[in-house]
């Protein structure tokens, strides 16, 4: 990468990983103070979707207040409003109102993510995307790990610590993006596809990207809870959360790589099959500090891995001009499957104890090996047509972000090859060969503009 286009993403990056830092505990500190309060798993759950809500409502809506204030303003808007409803965290004890809170708190959130994602987007040329998003993720893993590290040193600061530090970490991520002397160009607004038209395009994208929904936002909301329950203290259930996060991280390209080298269904299947096993290792097996380690290091690489290769799978299938589209319906279908996880999977750990939340992911990831299974056996899955991308975009902006040349290019000559087969099996069906042709006879068939057959000679 050049050194004006590292100039050009340094600060958005910067920014990030600044606001990623608070961010990345925020969620586990919510739901250890829930818990520490004596507020019930159901509870906690409602308060942990409305974050999820916001999320959202975001990735439909705050575009619009992009187009019209430009990105460094609307950062500024954005990340204030994210300090200002954590810190009022800090005075209010309500859970419901922790819950308006944190609806607003994740609807700024996705903000930030919108202006950073469209400021990386449209900096550079097509084929440095890939690249961004590289540094775009690395910033975010890398600040996740780092947040939940810092819990339990922020947590027995006080008990208002935790909030203000984390207040502080979103007004000083301002600082970068309001020192540049520059403006990229605005985000363009595109409305992603129907639900039912991605159903019909992908069930097996539509699934995998709720599925995925599902439980990657339990595993941030719910999954401190077991953790704080089963005796360990904040501390260890930062420490706990930011080796789910390395997981994530580390075990995420493997498996994307995989997936290019096989049938992404098969892929499907055995990350949710590995998850089945996971879980029941998590219910079964006696587990020491250095066994649960290393099955949240694993649960993390699988759950997080799902989202990218469904994605994948959904773009094999796309045609070259929806590419865009379909991942920005993706990403809402994805969202809303991380709204409903909490409100699902906290009354089974209300009804079922602790073990109710791996009883639970086990269960979806059974429902995923079947649904994913029977899919493969109805319509096996194309050949790869461009390499995996990891990808954790938060914003609609953020699906462009994946859609790489290589993507694009690899759409269109499978778009190709398809209308080439079908003018090829029409003209055979049209004009059916009854005898071998003669020697001095040939054929020659045109193509118009449109990959359409024109003429036959």
């Amino acid at each position: 990468m050049s050194r004006q286009m590292l100039a050009i993403a340094l600060a958005p990056l910067l920014g990030l990983f600044i606001l990623g830092i608070g961010n990345g505990f925020l969620s586990t500190l919510i739901t250890v103070r829930l818990d520490s309060a004596g507020e019930s798993a159901t509870m906690i759950g409602i308060v942990s979707s409305a974050y999820f809500v916001g999320l959202a409502l975001g990735a439909m809506f705050n575009d619009r207040l992009l187009l019209r204030i430009g990105h460094i303003r609307a950062y500024g808007s954005f990340a204030s409003l994210v300090a200002v409803t954590v810190l009022m965290q800090g005075l209010v004890n309500d859970p419901w109102a922790w819950f308006a809170l944190r609806l607003i708190g994740g609807w700024a959130t996705v903000g930030v993510y919108l202006v950073i994602e469209s400021w990386l987007l449209t900096s550079g040329e097509p084929k440095s995307r890939g690249r961004l998003l590289a540094l775009y993720m690395i910033s975010l893993y890398a600040a996740g790990v780092l947040g939940q590290l810092l819990l339990g040193v922020v947590n027995d600061m006080g008990e208002t610590a935790p909030f203000i530090v984390i207040g502080m970490l979103a007004s000083l991520s301002v600082l970068p993006m309001a020192m540049i002397p520059r403006v990229s160009p605005l985000v363009e607004h595109a409305e992603p596809l129907p639900p039912h038209r991605l159903i019909m395009l992908t069930p097996t994208g539509v699934v995998g990207s709720l599925g995925s929904g599902m439980v990657v936002a339990a595993a941030y909301s719910l999954l401190p809870l077991y953790l704080q329950r089963i005796g360990m203290s904040v501390a260890q259930v930062g420490q706990m959360m930011a080796v789910v996060i390395l997981g994530a991280m580390l075990l995420q390209y493997p498996i994307g790589r995989w997936s290019d080298r096989h049938d992404r269904q098969v892929v499907l299947i055995a990350i949710s099959a590995f998850c089945v096993l996971i879980s029941a290792a998590m219910l079964w097996l006696p587990l020491s500090m250095g066994l649960l380690a290393a099955l949240l290091f694993l649960l993390g690489g699988g759950v997080f891995a799902l989202y990218p290769v469904a994605v994948s799978h959904a773009a094999d299938r796309a045609p070259s001009g929806a590419l865009v589209r379909m991942s920005q319906g993706l990403l809402l279908i994805n969202a809303i499957g991380s709204t409903i996880s909490p409100l699902v999977i906290s009354p089974v750990m209300t009804a079922a104890g602790n073990d109710g939340l791996f009883w639970a992911f086990g269960g979806l990831s059974l429902l995923f090996v079947m649904f994913f299974a029977w899919r493969r056996s109805v319509r096996p899955a194309p050949v790869p047509v461009a390499p995996f991308t990891a990808t954790t975009p938060m914003s609609a902006a953020g699906a462009e972000l994946v859609v790489t040349e290589a993507l694009l290019q690899g759409a269109l000559e499978h778009e190709y090859s398809e209308d080439l087969s079908d003018a090829v099996l029409n003209v055979a069906v049209a004009e059916p060969m009854v005898g071998p042709p003669a020697e001095d006879e040939s054929r020659v068939t045109y193509y118009d503009d449109d990959n359409h057959v024109s003429s036959t000679r």
